[in-house]
C-alpha cells in the first residue's frame, strides 16, 4: 500500500510539473494510455493521480473524452492577486511590531537568492525563490492555515505564469518581479507598517492590475 501510494504522488507531481511547463496547455485532451506510455505508470496509479488534480481542480474529466488542463483567466488572476493582497498584509499587521532583526536578515538572504536566481533560464527556481521570501513573511505571524493558504494560492498563480508568461520571461523582467523587496524589508526593519504594505501591493502588482 506505501509503494502504490508514493508511485500516485510521484505520478501526481510528474504530470503536474508537466501542466507548470505548459507541456500540457489549457485545453489540449489527455488521456490515461498516453500518460501511461509516456512515463511508465500503472492505469490504476495514473487513474488516481488524474483524479487528485480533477480534485483540485487542475484538470476536469470529460466522459467519453479523457481530460484536460483547466484554463485559468484574467479574473482568476486578479482575484487571486486581491485574496494574497488582503491575506499577506492583513498578516503583516498583526506581526510587524514583533519582527526581529534575525528575521530581518532570513528575508535580506532570501532576496538575495531572489535576485541572483536570473543568471540562468530557470524561471521556476525564481518563482520558488520568490515564494520562499512572501510564506517567510506571513511566517512571522505564526498562523499556519494562513501559511498554507498562501502557500496553495502561490502554487495557482504559478500555474498561471505558466499559461500567461511562460514565452514572455527573461532576465529582465525576472529583476522587475522582485524590486520591491528591499524597499519592503527596510520598511519592515523602520516598523513602517503602511509604507510595508504599499510596497506589498506594488510587488504583486508586477503580475497583474489588482
Amino acid at each position: 500500500m506505501e509503494e502504490h501510494e508514493l508511485r500516485k504522488d510521484e505520478a501526481y507531481r510528474t504530470i503536474m510539473n508537466g501542466i507548470i511547463s505548459n507541456e500540457f496547455k489549457p485545453g489540449e485532451p489527455l488521456n490515461e494510455r498516453a500518460l501511461m506510455e509516456k512515463y511508465g505508470y500503472s492505469k490504476s496509479t495514473i487513474r488516481e493521480a488524474l483524479l487528485m488534480l480533477c480534485a483540485e481542480n487542475i484538470l476536469r474529466a470529460i466522459p467519453r473524452y479523457g481530460y484536460q488542463v483547466v484554463q485559468l483567466t484574467s479574473e482568476n488572476v486578479n482575484n487571486l492577486l486581491q485574496y494574497r493582497m488582503i491575506l499577506e498584509s492583513g498578516f503583516l499587521r498583526c506581526s510587524y511590531t514583533g519582527i526581529t532583526p534575525e528575521q530581518i536578515q532570513e528575508l535580506v538572504l532570501l532576496n538575495e537568492i531572489c535576485e541572483n536566481s536570473d543568471s540562468g533560464d530557470d524561471y521556476w527556481a525564481h518563482w520558488e525563490h520568490n515564494k520562499a521570501f512572501h510564506l517567510k513573511m506571513i511566517s512571522f505571524a505564526n498562523n499556519a492555515y494562513a501559511y498554507e493558504e498562501l502557500d496553495r494560492s502561490m502554487d495557482i498563480l504559478k500555474r498561471a505564469y505558466a499559461q500567461f508568461y511562460h514565452d514572455k520571461w527573461n532576465k529582465s523582467v525576472i529583476r522587475a518581479d522582485v524590486k520591491s523587496h528591499t524597499p519592503l524589508i527596510d520598511a519592515l526593519r523602520e516598523k513602517n507598517i503602511e509604507k510595508a504594505c504599499r510596497l506589498l501591493k506594488d510587488d504583486l502588482k508586477d503580475f497583474g492590475c489588482i
